[in-house]
Protein backbone atom coordinates (compact mmCIF):
# COMPACT_ATOMS: atom_id res chain seq x y z
CA UNK A 1 0.00 0.00 0.00
CA UNK A 2 2.31 2.13 0.67
CA UNK A 3 4.79 1.99 -3.12
CA UNK A 4 1.07 2.72 -4.41
CA UNK A 5 0.46 5.81 -2.37
CA UNK A 6 4.12 6.61 -3.60
CA UNK A 7 3.22 5.82 -7.32
CA UNK A 8 0.48 7.66 -7.21
CA UNK A 9 2.33 10.54 -5.61
CA UNK A 10 5.11 10.71 -8.22
CA UNK A 11 1.71 11.05 -11.08
CA UNK A 12 0.40 13.75 -9.03
CA UNK A 13 3.65 15.34 -9.27
CA UNK A 14 3.64 14.99 -12.76
CA UNK A 15 0.39 16.12 -13.99
CA UNK A 16 1.51 19.94 -11.77
CA UNK A 17 3.34 20.51 -15.18
CA UNK A 18 2.02 18.06 -17.52
CA UNK A 19 -1.63 18.73 -17.03
CA UNK A 20 -1.51 22.22 -16.33
CA UNK A 21 -0.23 22.84 -19.58
CA UNK A 22 -2.61 20.51 -21.50
CA UNK A 23 -5.49 21.91 -19.90
CA UNK A 24 -4.82 25.77 -20.30
CA UNK A 25 -1.70 26.52 -22.14
CA UNK A 26 -3.72 26.70 -25.29
CA UNK A 27 -6.12 29.41 -23.44
CA UNK A 28 -3.36 31.18 -22.19
CA UNK A 29 -1.47 31.47 -25.04
CA UNK A 30 -5.04 32.38 -27.06
CA UNK A 31 -6.42 34.38 -24.68
CA UNK A 32 -3.63 36.27 -22.33
CA UNK A 33 -0.64 36.75 -23.97
CA UNK A 34 -2.46 37.35 -27.35
CA UNK A 35 -0.82 34.57 -29.82
CA UNK A 36 -3.22 33.60 -32.73
CA UNK A 37 -5.18 30.09 -32.55
CA UNK A 38 -3.46 28.78 -35.62
CA UNK A 39 0.27 29.78 -34.38
CA UNK A 40 -0.42 28.69 -30.94
CA UNK A 41 -1.77 25.31 -32.90
CA UNK A 42 1.71 25.09 -34.48
CA UNK A 43 3.59 25.42 -31.23
CA UNK A 44 1.77 22.33 -29.29
CA UNK A 45 2.53 20.09 -32.97
CA UNK A 46 6.09 21.10 -33.03
CA UNK A 47 7.29 20.96 -29.29
CA UNK A 48 5.11 17.64 -28.59
CA UNK A 49 6.76 16.35 -31.88
CA UNK A 50 10.57 17.56 -30.37
CA UNK A 51 9.03 15.86 -27.20
CA UNK A 52 8.11 12.31 -27.94
CA UNK A 53 12.21 12.33 -29.42
CA UNK A 54 12.99 13.99 -26.24
CA UNK A 55 11.44 10.58 -24.92
CA UNK A 56 13.82 8.47 -26.95
CA UNK A 57 16.34 10.26 -25.49
CA UNK A 58 15.67 9.71 -22.15
CA UNK A 59 14.39 5.86 -22.50
CA UNK A 60 18.19 5.68 -23.84
CA UNK A 61 19.61 7.35 -21.26
CA UNK A 62 17.89 5.54 -18.26
CA UNK A 63 18.52 2.13 -20.03
CA UNK A 64 22.45 2.96 -19.49
CA UNK A 65 21.86 4.18 -15.96
CA UNK A 66 23.14 1.66 -13.19
CA UNK A 67 23.74 3.57 -9.43
CA UNK A 68 23.06 2.83 -6.00
CA UNK A 69 19.39 4.35 -6.13
CA UNK A 70 18.81 1.47 -9.16
CA UNK A 71 17.93 2.50 -12.32
CA UNK A 72 15.01 5.11 -12.39
CA UNK A 73 14.76 6.26 -8.93
CA UNK A 74 17.69 8.90 -9.14
CA UNK A 75 15.85 10.87 -11.98
CA UNK A 76 13.08 11.66 -10.18
CA UNK A 77 15.42 13.06 -7.27
CA UNK A 78 17.60 15.54 -9.70
CA UNK A 79 15.00 16.53 -12.52
CA UNK A 80 12.15 17.20 -10.93
CA UNK A 81 12.69 20.64 -9.67
CA UNK A 82 13.85 21.31 -12.93
CA UNK A 83 10.58 20.50 -14.61
CA UNK A 84 8.45 22.38 -12.01
CA UNK A 85 10.83 25.74 -12.55
CA UNK A 86 10.53 25.98 -16.41
CA UNK A 87 6.40 25.25 -16.28
CA UNK A 88 6.46 28.56 -13.82
CA UNK A 89 8.57 30.20 -17.54
CA UNK A 90 6.28 28.64 -19.46
CA UNK A 91 3.24 30.62 -18.13
CA UNK A 92 5.37 33.91 -17.94
CA UNK A 93 5.23 35.27 -21.63
CA UNK A 94 6.78 38.61 -21.66
CA UNK A 95 4.80 41.66 -23.15
CA UNK A 96 7.02 41.47 -26.34
CA UNK A 97 6.31 41.76 -29.79
CA UNK A 98 4.60 38.66 -31.17
CA UNK A 99 7.63 37.59 -33.17
CA UNK A 100 9.60 36.78 -30.20
CA UNK A 101 6.37 36.17 -27.78
CA UNK A 102 5.93 33.27 -30.02
CA UNK A 103 9.86 32.52 -30.02
CA UNK A 104 9.64 32.57 -26.45
CA UNK A 105 7.02 30.26 -26.19
CA UNK A 106 8.65 27.80 -28.56
CA UNK A 107 11.72 27.69 -25.85
CA UNK A 108 10.19 27.46 -23.13
CA UNK A 109 7.23 24.65 -23.61
CA UNK A 110 10.13 22.85 -25.50
CA UNK A 111 12.79 23.11 -22.34
CA UNK A 112 9.48 21.89 -20.32
CA UNK A 113 8.61 18.95 -22.44
CA UNK A 114 12.74 17.87 -22.41
CA UNK A 115 12.41 18.15 -18.34
CA UNK A 116 9.14 16.20 -18.46
CA UNK A 117 11.18 13.49 -20.10
CA UNK A 118 13.72 13.23 -18.00
CA UNK A 119 11.40 12.70 -15.21
CA UNK A 120 8.50 10.86 -16.55
CA UNK A 121 10.02 7.89 -18.58
CA UNK A 122 12.01 6.62 -15.06
CA UNK A 123 8.84 7.27 -13.18
CA UNK A 124 6.80 5.28 -16.17
CA UNK A 125 9.26 2.36 -16.15
CA UNK A 126 9.31 2.27 -12.86
CA UNK A 127 6.30 0.21 -12.76
CA UNK A 128 7.42 -2.95 -14.76
CA UNK A 129 10.48 -3.03 -12.46
CA UNK A 130 8.62 -3.25 -9.13
CA UNK A 131 6.51 -6.23 -10.05
CA UNK A 132 5.58 -8.88 -12.75
CA UNK A 133 2.23 -9.86 -11.87
CA UNK A 134 -0.30 -8.72 -14.15
CA UNK A 135 -2.95 -7.65 -11.77
CA UNK A 136 0.10 -6.06 -9.26
CA UNK A 137 0.78 -4.32 -12.39
CA UNK A 138 -2.87 -2.76 -12.63
CA UNK A 139 -3.52 -1.52 -9.13
CA UNK A 140 -0.27 0.88 -10.25
CA UNK A 141 -1.20 2.04 -12.92
CA UNK A 142 -4.95 2.47 -11.25
CA UNK A 143 -3.14 4.34 -7.98
CA UNK A 144 -0.84 6.84 -11.01
CA UNK A 145 -4.82 7.18 -12.71
CA UNK A 146 -5.63 8.67 -9.04
CA UNK A 147 -2.68 10.18 -9.08
CA UNK A 148 -3.30 12.23 -12.12
CA UNK A 149 -7.09 12.37 -11.44
CA UNK A 150 -5.92 13.93 -8.22
CA UNK A 151 -3.92 17.06 -9.66
CA UNK A 152 -6.78 17.19 -12.95
CA UNK A 153 -9.35 18.22 -10.35
CA UNK A 154 -7.12 20.43 -8.19
CA UNK A 155 -6.48 22.58 -11.16
CA UNK A 156 -9.98 22.74 -12.23
CA UNK A 157 -11.19 24.08 -8.82
CA UNK A 158 -8.00 26.46 -8.57
CA UNK A 159 -7.31 27.61 -11.92
CA UNK A 160 -11.05 27.75 -13.86
CA UNK A 161 -12.87 30.16 -11.42
CA UNK A 162 -9.82 32.68 -12.36
CA UNK A 163 -10.73 32.54 -16.32
CA UNK A 164 -13.60 34.66 -16.03
CA UNK A 165 -11.04 37.54 -14.93
CA UNK A 166 -8.44 37.42 -17.84
CA UNK A 167 -6.64 40.61 -16.75
CA UNK A 168 -5.39 39.42 -13.86
CA UNK A 169 -4.73 35.68 -14.54
CA UNK A 170 -1.53 36.08 -15.52
CA UNK A 171 -0.67 37.06 -12.03
CA UNK A 172 -2.44 34.24 -10.71
CA UNK A 173 -0.66 31.50 -12.69
CA UNK A 174 2.58 32.62 -11.67
CA UNK A 175 1.73 32.16 -7.86
CA UNK A 176 0.09 28.84 -8.75
CA UNK A 177 2.83 27.35 -10.80
CA UNK A 178 5.12 28.75 -8.22
CA UNK A 179 3.21 27.05 -4.95
CA UNK A 180 3.55 23.71 -7.53
CA UNK A 181 7.25 24.13 -6.91
CA UNK A 182 7.01 23.13 -3.35
CA UNK A 183 4.11 20.98 -3.85
CA UNK A 184 5.60 19.17 -6.54
CA UNK A 185 8.92 18.47 -4.74
CA UNK A 186 7.94 17.42 -1.91
CA UNK A 187 5.81 14.52 -3.97
CA UNK A 188 8.75 13.26 -6.07
CA UNK A 189 10.38 13.10 -3.07
CA UNK A 190 7.95 10.45 -1.03
CA UNK A 191 7.76 8.19 -4.77
CA UNK A 192 11.62 8.52 -4.56
CA UNK A 193 11.93 7.27 -1.09
CA UNK A 194 8.88 4.92 -1.08
CA UNK A 195 9.59 2.58 -4.40
CA UNK A 196 11.51 -0.38 -4.94
CA UNK A 197 12.76 -1.90 -8.24
CA UNK A 198 12.70 -5.62 -7.67
CA UNK A 199 12.60 -7.57 -10.54
CA UNK A 200 15.79 -8.78 -11.54
CA UNK A 201 17.86 -8.22 -14.60
CA UNK A 202 20.35 -10.96 -16.41
CA UNK A 203 22.03 -7.35 -17.38
CA UNK A 204 22.29 -4.24 -16.13
CA UNK A 205 23.01 -1.58 -19.25
CA UNK A 206 21.49 -2.75 -22.24
CA UNK A 207 23.10 -1.94 -25.50
CA UNK A 208 21.51 0.14 -28.39
CA UNK A 209 21.72 -3.02 -30.83
CA UNK A 210 20.00 -5.15 -27.99
CA UNK A 211 17.35 -2.05 -27.12
CA UNK A 212 16.65 -2.03 -31.00
CA UNK A 213 16.42 -6.07 -31.66
CA UNK A 214 13.87 -6.10 -28.84
CA UNK A 215 11.75 -3.47 -30.35
CA UNK A 216 11.61 -4.56 -33.56
CA UNK A 217 10.30 -8.18 -32.38
CA UNK A 218 7.45 -7.16 -29.88
CA UNK A 219 4.59 -6.77 -32.33
CA UNK A 220 2.51 -6.33 -29.31
CA UNK A 221 4.30 -3.01 -28.16
CA UNK A 222 3.92 -2.15 -32.44
CA UNK A 223 -0.12 -2.56 -31.90
CA UNK A 224 -0.82 -0.90 -28.74
CA UNK A 225 1.66 2.39 -29.55
CA UNK A 226 -0.67 2.67 -32.79
CA UNK A 227 -3.94 2.26 -30.84
CA UNK A 228 -2.79 4.78 -28.33
CA UNK A 229 -1.77 7.57 -31.10
CA UNK A 230 -5.33 7.29 -31.97
CA UNK A 231 -6.75 7.31 -28.52
CA UNK A 232 -4.49 9.95 -27.09
CA UNK A 233 -5.27 12.40 -30.35
CA UNK A 234 -9.30 12.24 -28.94
CA UNK A 235 -8.19 12.61 -25.45
CA UNK A 236 -6.25 15.42 -25.69
CA UNK A 237 -8.51 17.01 -28.75
CA UNK A 238 -11.36 16.81 -25.82
CA UNK A 239 -9.10 17.77 -22.54
CA UNK A 240 -7.63 21.09 -25.18
CA UNK A 241 -11.14 22.56 -26.19
CA UNK A 242 -13.36 21.74 -23.14
CA UNK A 243 -12.73 25.13 -21.52
CA UNK A 244 -13.86 26.57 -25.05
CA UNK A 245 -16.68 24.36 -25.02
CA UNK A 246 -17.81 25.73 -21.50
CA UNK A 247 -17.20 29.30 -22.04
CA UNK A 248 -18.44 29.47 -25.88
CA UNK A 249 -20.71 26.70 -26.46
CA UNK A 250 -22.72 26.49 -23.09
CA UNK A 251 -22.22 30.51 -22.57
CA UNK A 252 -20.58 30.35 -18.80
CA UNK A 253 -16.94 29.34 -18.10
CA UNK A 254 -17.82 28.03 -14.86
CA UNK A 255 -19.27 25.09 -16.10
CA UNK A 256 -15.77 23.85 -17.22
CA UNK A 257 -15.78 22.75 -13.49
CA UNK A 258 -19.04 20.47 -14.00
CA UNK A 259 -17.52 19.17 -17.05
CA UNK A 260 -14.17 18.35 -15.38
CA UNK A 261 -14.51 17.49 -12.26
CA UNK A 262 -17.23 14.53 -12.70
CA UNK A 263 -14.66 12.98 -14.98
CA UNK A 264 -12.27 13.14 -12.42
CA UNK A 265 -13.94 11.73 -10.17
CA UNK A 266 -15.31 8.91 -11.76
CA UNK A 267 -11.63 7.98 -12.08
CA UNK A 268 -11.18 7.70 -8.56
CA UNK A 269 -14.26 5.56 -8.82
CA UNK A 270 -13.08 3.34 -11.29
CA UNK A 271 -9.78 2.93 -10.73
CA UNK A 272 -9.90 0.86 -7.55
CA UNK A 273 -12.27 -1.17 -9.51
CA UNK A 274 -9.97 -2.10 -13.18
CA UNK A 275 -8.49 -4.69 -11.53
CA UNK A 276 -11.96 -6.69 -10.59
CA UNK A 277 -12.50 -5.95 -14.14
CA UNK A 278 -9.18 -7.05 -15.57
CA UNK A 279 -9.51 -10.51 -13.48
CA UNK A 280 -12.84 -10.83 -14.79
CA UNK A 281 -12.68 -9.59 -18.60
CA UNK A 282 -9.40 -9.35 -19.14
CA UNK A 283 -7.13 -6.24 -20.15
CA UNK A 284 -8.30 -6.12 -23.95
CA UNK A 285 -12.02 -6.50 -23.55
CA UNK A 286 -12.21 -3.75 -21.03
CA UNK A 287 -10.18 -1.45 -23.06
CA UNK A 288 -12.65 -2.11 -25.81
CA UNK A 289 -15.44 -1.02 -23.73
CA UNK A 290 -13.84 1.50 -22.42
CA UNK A 291 -13.42 3.11 -26.08
CA UNK A 292 -17.07 2.33 -26.75
CA UNK A 293 -18.43 4.30 -24.03
CA UNK A 294 -16.25 7.28 -25.01
CA UNK A 295 -16.85 7.42 -28.52
CA UNK A 296 -20.94 7.48 -27.07
CA UNK A 297 -19.67 10.59 -24.81
CA UNK A 298 -18.00 12.33 -27.74
CA UNK A 299 -21.29 11.80 -30.13
CA UNK A 300 -23.52 12.78 -27.37
CA UNK A 301 -21.15 16.02 -27.07
CA UNK A 302 -21.43 16.83 -30.56
CA UNK A 303 -25.22 16.79 -30.97
CA UNK A 304 -26.16 17.95 -27.72
CA UNK A 305 -28.40 21.15 -27.37
CA UNK A 306 -26.54 24.31 -25.65
CA UNK A 307 -29.92 25.18 -24.04
CA UNK A 308 -29.81 22.38 -21.68
CA UNK A 309 -26.75 22.24 -20.44
CA UNK A 310 -26.80 19.13 -18.01
CA UNK A 311 -27.00 16.62 -21.45
CA UNK A 312 -23.99 18.05 -22.49
CA UNK A 313 -22.51 17.62 -18.92
CA UNK A 314 -24.12 14.03 -18.65
CA UNK A 315 -21.84 13.10 -21.96
CA UNK A 316 -18.71 14.18 -20.46
CA UNK A 317 -18.97 12.21 -18.33
CA UNK A 318 -19.58 9.23 -20.14
CA UNK A 319 -15.99 10.48 -21.95
CA UNK A 320 -14.37 10.73 -18.59
CA UNK A 321 -15.56 6.71 -17.95
CA UNK A 322 -14.56 5.73 -20.95
CA UNK A 323 -11.25 7.92 -20.89
CA UNK A 324 -10.32 6.87 -17.54
CA UNK A 325 -10.82 3.06 -18.34
CA UNK A 326 -8.59 3.19 -21.16
CA UNK A 327 -6.09 5.89 -20.10
CA UNK A 328 -5.00 2.97 -16.75
CA UNK A 329 -5.32 0.28 -18.88
CA UNK A 330 -2.95 1.92 -21.36
CA UNK A 331 0.17 1.99 -18.60
CA UNK A 332 -0.23 -1.61 -17.16
CA UNK A 333 -0.07 -3.13 -20.96
CA UNK A 334 2.65 -0.86 -21.91
CA UNK A 335 4.81 -2.76 -18.83
CA UNK A 336 3.50 -5.95 -20.39
CA UNK A 337 4.68 -5.81 -23.42
CA UNK A 338 8.44 -5.36 -21.47
CA UNK A 339 8.29 -8.84 -20.30
CA UNK A 340 7.40 -9.83 -23.85
CA UNK A 341 10.26 -8.11 -25.10
CA UNK A 342 12.47 -9.64 -22.61
CA UNK A 343 11.20 -13.26 -23.55
CA UNK A 344 11.59 -12.79 -27.05
CA UNK A 345 15.48 -11.70 -27.18
CA UNK A 346 16.24 -11.57 -23.96
CA UNK A 347 16.97 -8.07 -23.38
CA UNK A 348 14.97 -6.18 -20.76
CA UNK A 349 14.70 -2.96 -22.02
CA UNK A 350 12.05 -0.73 -19.42
CA UNK A 351 13.72 2.34 -20.37
CA UNK A 352 13.11 2.29 -24.11
CA UNK A 353 10.00 0.12 -23.96
CA UNK A 354 8.34 2.88 -22.27
CA UNK A 355 10.60 5.52 -24.25
CA UNK A 356 8.91 4.25 -27.57
CA UNK A 357 5.39 4.08 -25.53
CA UNK A 358 5.46 7.77 -24.81
CA UNK A 359 6.94 8.79 -27.84
CA UNK A 360 3.95 7.92 -29.35
CA UNK A 361 1.52 8.88 -26.99
CA UNK A 362 3.60 12.96 -27.42
CA UNK A 363 2.96 12.21 -30.95
CA UNK A 364 -0.77 11.76 -30.01
CA UNK A 365 -0.97 14.63 -27.31
CA UNK A 366 0.73 17.09 -30.10
CA UNK A 367 -1.53 15.71 -32.90
CA UNK A 368 -4.85 16.00 -29.93
CA UNK A 369 -3.83 19.54 -29.21
CA UNK A 370 -2.82 20.96 -32.55
CA UNK A 371 -6.23 19.73 -34.15
CA UNK A 372 -8.24 20.91 -31.76
CA UNK A 373 -6.62 24.56 -32.04
CA UNK A 374 -6.47 23.97 -36.39
CA UNK A 375 -10.31 23.04 -36.07
CA UNK A 376 -11.50 26.10 -34.33
CA UNK A 377 -9.02 28.23 -36.19
CA UNK A 378 -10.28 26.73 -39.62
CA UNK A 379 -13.69 27.91 -38.28
CA UNK A 380 -13.14 31.38 -37.30
CA UNK A 381 -12.60 31.55 -34.04
CA UNK A 382 -11.58 35.28 -32.71
CA UNK A 383 -9.38 35.34 -29.82
CA UNK A 384 -10.70 37.41 -26.69
CA UNK A 385 -13.98 37.94 -28.56
CA UNK A 386 -17.26 38.09 -26.09
CA UNK A 387 -19.30 36.25 -29.08
CA UNK A 388 -18.23 33.82 -31.71
CA UNK A 389 -19.81 33.43 -35.15
CA UNK A 390 -22.09 30.37 -35.13
CA UNK A 391 -19.24 28.24 -37.82
CA UNK A 392 -16.89 29.31 -34.71
CA UNK A 393 -19.08 27.30 -32.38
CA UNK A 394 -19.24 24.64 -34.48
CA UNK A 395 -15.47 24.14 -34.83
CA UNK A 396 -15.59 23.70 -31.08
CA UNK A 397 -18.24 21.16 -31.26
CA UNK A 398 -15.95 19.33 -33.44
CA UNK A 399 -12.86 19.69 -31.91
CA UNK A 400 -15.03 18.23 -28.97
CA UNK A 401 -16.68 15.47 -30.46
CA UNK A 402 -16.20 14.57 -33.95
CA UNK A 403 -12.43 14.38 -33.93
CA UNK A 404 -12.54 12.20 -30.60
CA UNK A 405 -14.78 10.01 -32.08
CA UNK A 406 -13.36 8.89 -34.84
CA UNK A 407 -9.71 8.55 -33.23
CA UNK A 408 -11.39 6.70 -30.54
CA UNK A 409 -12.89 4.14 -32.77
CA UNK A 410 -9.99 3.49 -34.50
CA UNK A 411 -7.93 3.01 -31.43
CA UNK A 412 -11.03 0.13 -30.67
CA UNK A 413 -10.32 -1.72 -33.72
CA UNK A 414 -6.59 -2.29 -33.34
CA UNK A 415 -6.79 -3.58 -29.90
CA UNK A 416 -9.55 -5.92 -30.88
CA UNK A 417 -6.55 -8.55 -32.20
CA UNK A 418 -4.68 -7.60 -29.65
CA UNK A 419 -2.06 -11.47 -29.01
CA UNK A 420 -0.89 -11.03 -25.66
CA UNK A 421 -3.84 -12.18 -23.17
CA UNK A 422 -3.45 -12.71 -19.26
CA UNK A 423 -3.34 -16.37 -19.68
CA UNK A 424 -0.13 -15.81 -22.25
CA UNK A 425 1.48 -13.19 -20.15
CA UNK A 426 1.56 -15.98 -17.51
CA UNK A 427 3.08 -18.27 -19.83
CA UNK A 428 5.64 -15.99 -20.94
CA UNK A 429 7.01 -14.70 -17.83
CA UNK A 430 7.20 -18.22 -15.95
CA UNK A 431 9.57 -19.05 -19.38
CA UNK A 432 11.59 -15.92 -18.70
CA UNK A 433 12.18 -16.78 -15.16
CA UNK A 434 13.29 -20.49 -15.73
CA UNK A 435 15.80 -18.77 -18.06
CA UNK A 436 17.31 -16.56 -15.66
CA UNK A 437 17.23 -19.38 -13.14
CA UNK A 438 19.40 -21.37 -15.95
CA UNK A 439 21.51 -18.41 -16.34
CA UNK A 440 22.13 -18.20 -12.08
CA UNK A 441 23.06 -21.83 -12.16
CA UNK A 442 25.52 -21.77 -14.97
Amino acid sequence: MRQLFGYAAGDAGNNLAFSMSSMFLLLYYTDIAGIPAAAAGTIFLVVRIWDGFADLAAGRLVDRTSSRFGKFRPWLLYASVPLLLLSVATFAVPDWPMTAKIVYAYLTYAAMGTAYSLVNIPFGSLAAAMTQDPVERTKLASARGMGAAATMLMLTFVVSPQIKDSQNLQRSLLLTTLAFVVVGAALYLFTFVTARETVPRAVAKVGFKDSMRTLRRNKPLMMLCVSSLFFLTAMFSIQTIGVYYARDVLGNPSLYIAISAPQLVLMFVLAPLVPKLVRRFGKVPSYVAGGVVMVVGALGVLFAPASVPFVSLGFFVLIGAGTGLVNTLMWSLEADTVDYGEWKTGARTEGTTYAVFSFVRKIGQALGGAAAAYTIALAGYAGGARVQSDGALWGIRAAAGLVPAACTVIAVVIMIGYPLTEKRLREITAEVVRRRNQLVES
